[in-house]
């Protein structure tokens, strides 16, 4: 049915192409012998038919006067006559000056123009069909600058619409046409070269000094704000060569505003490259810096990457990140948090982005913002929190969720806390505060977590015990750190190390004396360090694994090998900071059997530099601590099989060390044995408390089969690959393990000599992969972290009570 669909409108168009009354038609002058002249102008004659009653007009031939082209044939003399005086008023400066028109097609295409545009001038026509000899005729140069016509146009608009170069010089250098003229729009002939196809004709109009370049149509928006709305990269690319400017306002303000409104990344980094201030201009209209008019997490991450302001604020005190939660748009809110967006600033009317995100009806928005540091019990300026805001949605589902909210924080969701107003009037809520130490931990399924459990995480983030900061030299005994390897998952450790900072009012890096860490455990080791905040490690592994994880396993070094130089420097040895004590695992597979080998930024001790066993003498001893490159240490501990290709001889150190706790007491105790040795037994401090963190446990599957033998059908032969493939895959994670026994080793060695030991380490209800990207699934892990740190909240409470003892 559609072929016989086809061939009917094709049947159809031919049809239509014969019976068009002006379809031109070359014809001999002397069938028309018989024929009445009606009217007659120059080569153009009209023709009366009395036998078929029909009028043709016929142009002859000046250079053949034997044969011509009929224009037309009506069977109207009204109408005949009107299309005949339409023609010869147009016709003669083309065939006169070029015996190109003296073709059918090109005929057809002048006489189609000349009835769809009756008013154009003859020079309009001439740049429409292409014809430069055209411009040597007087009648044409006399109307270069007409503008008599239903857009108010002149023939150089045209022109550079069409993105005709060679016409274009015709017009300028030998008709003398306006560069300055605007249409009925207001739209120079910069507007109409925009419009086009061709970047050459803007460079030929900006060799000419022009107000047109930068000036505004009627809506207000220049040459450059119409590149930038269309996203022609090459024209905004040649707009600010020929010197357009970026500060001309439009109505949505500036070029790098619409750039952004309309998402055309090309044209912004453009502009951004020409003058590179742009990213800080605020538009007149709200005030807004470019970052509020992103769309897309492209956008947004293209202007934080140039050094945009992430927590620049509009006129009415909102930054991008209520902006992006407003408009619902979650991965741009992900790019803005993970850039160090306050999650917790206030805007208009005092309302946090969770205030916003509330009224969203957002989950997962929800989670972010809780997860990056949103405090649900804000009042904003009408002293509503976001429960408050939340419970007054219409959605019954949500609504009935909001109430079990309440409820269950004892609060009133009627009566929000107004400044000024008396306490008894305010919320319940705020008359009976929850804190962390007297707080009863409400049941809370991980698989099925909803908005209720929100308030409960967050109150853990205002524990009543925090302190001044306790440096190390004032403490008579050590504290270690241990941290689990598990590629992106690194993201838990950094949840757990915010809350114990939080909780403690001190950084890790004087909380502990001793950090250890394997692979991504190594990275954070490393970043304590180097004094980094773990807020701000947060975001750089949301952002590093987008560059890190791209193509397939194993992936490329080199995205990790920058990053990892960027954060801790190109050339910085092991020793350059000496407090904390840090120790990476790596495996040396440069032997067989393989070996642990530990790098650190101080001097390993006697006994194990000393061989254990006979050492094989073509095996290369490692590199010293002090000339030992941080960056090289963090690549060689977290080169995951699979995942990265080796570092030299160095495979990561998960291998053999995935929970590396017992070996970093191991090394503990033969540094401080080492030092009683030297007659330095003064400088022994006892090992007191070592909190191991975890990168989340992941749940627990089935396995149906293990079994490997020698097949002897095809069913058996499936049944083995899939057997040894399950085998494998146990063998590896019984190896690299981080819990399990390993943790209760650790927990009975330090009970033995009397170490408080204390294993953090949530359930996820997902198996999250290493090299995972999903920021949904990461968000949502970070959650379960979350809700588990309130549920061992009296653990960690605890734990902050131990570490801050002098």
């Amino acid at each position: 049915m559609q072929f016989f669909g086809r061939l009917v409108n094709t049947l159809s168009s031919v049809t239509n192409l014969f019976s068009n009354p002006f379809r031109v038609k070359e014809v001999s002058v002397a069938e028309y012998s018989t024929h009445s002249r009606i009217r007659e102008d120059g080569q153009l004659v009209l023709f009366q038919n009395a036998a078929s009653r029909t009028w043709d007009c016929v142009l002859v031939n000046p250079r053949a006067v034997q044969n011509g082209f009929r224009l037309f044939q009506l069977d109207s003399d009204t109408s005949a006559l009107t299309s005949f005086q339409q023609f010869s008023a147009v016709l003669p400066p083309f065939y006169e000056s070029s015996p190109q028109v003296l073709q059918v097609e090109v005929l057809q295409q002048l006489t189609d123009l000349i009835r769809n545009h009756p008013s154009w001038s003859v020079a309009h026509m001439a740049v429409e069909l292409g014809i430069r000899e055209c411009f040597h005729h007087g009648r044409v140069i006399s109307s270069a600058n007409s503008r008599e016509n239903e857009e108010g146009c002149t023939p150089l608009h045209l022109a550079c619409r069409k993105g005709d170069g060679e016409m274009l010089v015709e017009l300028m250098q030998y008709c003398h046409a306006q560069i300055d003229a605007t249409d009925n729009h207001g739209e120079t002939v910069f507007h109409y070269a925009v419009q086009g196809d061709n970047p050459q004709v803007l460079q030929l109009l900006g060799k000419t000094t022009s107000t047109g370049l930068n000036q505004a149509n009627n809506e207000g928006l220049t040459p450059l704000h119409v590149a930038c709305q269309m996203g022609k990269q090459e024209m905004v690319r040649v707009l600010l060569l020929c010197n357009a400017r970026c500060n001309v306002v439009g109505p949505g303000g500036y070029p790098i505003h619409t750039a952004m409104k309309f998402s055309q990344k090309g044209c912004a980094e453009m502009i951004i490259n020409m003058d590179c201030n742009q990213i800080h201009s605020k538009d007149p209209r709200y005030g807004a810096s470019p970052l509020h008019w992103a769309k897309t997490a492209e956008m947004a991450r293209m202007l934080l990457k140039r050094g945009c302001d992430v927590n620049s604020t509009s006129s009415e005190g909102n930054t991008a990140l209520h902006v992006a939660v407003m408009r619902n748009r979650f991965e741009c809110v992900m790019v803005l948090l993970t850039y160090g967006a306050h999650a917790d600033a206030r805007g208009q009317h005092g309302n946090t982005p969770l205030h916003l995100a509330m009224s969203t009806d957002n989950v997962e928005m929800v989670k972010a913002l809780i997860v990056f540091g949103a405090e649900v019990d804000t009042p904003n300026d009408a002293g509503e929190t976001p429960a408050f805001i939340a419970s007054k949605i219409s959605k019954l589902v949500t609504r009935r969720t909001l109430l079990t909210l309440l409820k269950t924080l004892g609060a009133d969701y009627q009566l929000p806390l107004i400044p000024g107003v008396p306490m008894e009037q305010g919320s319940a809520a705020a008359q009976h505060p929850i804190s962390l130490d007297t707080a009863q931990a409400p049941s809370i399924s991980l698989n099925n977590l909803e908005l209720q459990d929100i308030s409960h995480i967050a109150r853990t983030k205002k524990p009543a015990f925090i302190a001044n900061s306790v440096r190390s030299e004032r403490r008579n005994h050590d504290h270690l750190l241990c941290l689990d390897g598990g590629g992106v998952k690194g993201l838990v450790i950094i949840q757990l190390l915010i809350a114990i900072e939080k909780a403690s009012g001190i950084s890790s890096k004087d909380l502990f004396d001793w950090v250890a860490g394997t692979s991504t455990g190594g990275i954070l080791a490393l970043a304590i360090l180097h004094n980094k905040s773990m807020a701000y490690m947060r975001g750089v592994y949301f952002r590093m694994k987008d560059e890190v994880f791209r193509g397939s396993r194993p992936y490329e070094s080199g995205p990790l090998e920058e990053f990892l130089k960027r954060e801790f420097g190109e050339h910085t040895k092991m020793t350059d900071i000496k407090n904390p004590k840090v120790m990476l695992t790596g495996t040396l597979s440069d032997r067989q059997p393989a070996e642990l080998h530990l790098f650190r930024n101080y001097d390993a001790p006697e006994s194990v530099r000393e061989p254990r066993f006979s050492q094989n003498a073509n095996l290369k001893p490692p590199t010293l601590p002090g000339e030992q490159l941080v960056w090289r240490a963090a690549r060689s501990s977290g080169a995951a099989p699979t995942y990265f290709r080796p570092n030299g001889r160095f495979l990561d150190g998960g291998l053999l060390a995935n929970n590396p706790t017992l070996d970093a007491m191991t090394e503990i105790h033969e540094y401080n044995q080492d030092m009683i040795r030297k007659g330095q037994g003064q400088k022994v401090k006892k090992l007191s408390v070592v909190v191991s963190l975890g990168t989340g446990r992941s749940p627990q599957v089935p396995v149906t089969c293990v079994d490997v033998f020698r097949p002897s059908n095809p069913w058996e032969l499936a049944k083995t690959v899939f057997g040894a493939k399950e085998l494998g895959k146990m063998v590896v994670d019984c190896c690299t393990d981080p819990d399990g026994r390993a943790v209760d080793r650790a927990r009975a060695w330090c009970e033995m000599v009397g170490i408080q030991y204390f294993r953090l380490n949530p359930q996820l209800g997902t198996d999250i992969m290493l090299d995972e990207v999903s920021d949904a699934l990461l968000v949502n892990a970070l959650w379960e972290t979350e809700v588990y740190i309130y549920e061992h909240r009296e653990e960690l409470q605890r734990l902050i009570q131990l570490l801050l003892q002098p």
